[in-house]
């Protein structure tokens, strides 16, 4: 099982949780390999190219559609095989808990206010999460210096050494930093507060039109067979609707929005319009 990002990060924690568990299923060791490095590229990349005789998959994320409008791989999600969707995460914004603002306005504010001192990690260049940060400092008006990282866990980490002021990644890959008093969380790109932690607001809420999320799903490589793409779904689904799974995925506070293979294609299909859409309008797509 293939991880395109870094050991600790969202994606990484949710697919080893999930494949812990699918192992029952499987009766198999399933062992998850994380391939890192340009920007999720080589992850997905060495997806696409295994051998596809069913024994290795990946999970794949958000950058298998953000990737290619940037130019910077050869492929699209319709060169793979897609499984199923497992989750949808939306962006929040975050700061070290000694920041001189609590709100998303205060914080906007303040970038105004200090222009060229606001930087903004990510998890690459033209990620899901520098994408999110653009897209909010679009909204706002406001100019942010955004600082790459090799997956949202690093940047996190800087964050809470004071080397920037602030991610826009998941709740689930800040939580453990916020129980600790680390950080502080100003506000959430999504519909809903998040169910963890229901006192921070929206940044509808707080009067910044602004919705953005991740997504996460399996996928193999194009041609596997039909037998063997059967059993891997089988186990992984049976996984998913597990209370183990359920429970962990509650405690970490990542969404599960579940699509079967046929509806997951079509998402895909939509949100790389979508997401196409979104870069071209942020000057990061290559036209």
């Amino acid at each position: 099982m293939i991880c395109p990002w870094t050991a600790g990060g969202g994606t990484d924690t949710l697919l080893r949780a999930l494949s812990k568990e699918a192992e029952k299923y499987l009766g198999q060791t399933i062992n998850v390999v994380n391939q890192t490095g340009g920007g999720g590229a080589i992850g997905h990349n060495a997806i696409r190219a295994a051998r596809p005789d069913g024994y290795t998959v990946g999970m794949i994320t958000f950058e298998l559609n953000s990737l290619p409008p940037q130019g910077l791989v050869p492929f699209t999600w319709k060169n793979f095989d897609p499984l199923m969707r497992i989750n949808s995460d939306p962006a929040a914004l975050t700061v070290r808990t000694d920041a001189p603002y609590s709100t998303v306005r205060g914080f906007m504010d303040y970038a105004k206010s200090h222009p060229g001192e606001i930087t903004v990690g990510n998890s690459g260049p033209g990620s899901v999460w520098h994408i999110a940060a653009g897209l909010a400092a679009e909204k706002t008006g406001v100019t942010v210096k955004h600082v790459p990282f090799d997956g949202a866990q690093p940047a996190v980490t800087a964050l809470v050494g004071g080397h920037i002021k602030a991610v826009a990644v998941s709740v689930s890959e800040v939580r453990g930093q916020v129980q600790a008093g680390n950080l502080k969380i100003l506000g959430v790109m999504s519909s809903e507060r998040d169910k963890l932690f229901p006192d921070v607001p929206t940044f509808i809420q707080q009067g910044v039109d602004v919705q953005f999320f991740t997504w996460r799903g399996l996928a193999g490589p194009k041609g596997m067979p039909a037998d063997a793409r059967a059993k891997i779904v089988a186990a992984y689904k049976k996984a998913f609707d597990s209370q183990d799974f359920k429970d962990f995925a509650a405690k970490a506070s990542l969404n599960l929005s579940y699509q079967d293979g046929p509806d997951f294609s079509k998402f895909l299909d939509q949100n790389y319009r979508d997401v196409d859409a979104v870069m071209t309008k942020l000057g990061l797509a290559k036209k």
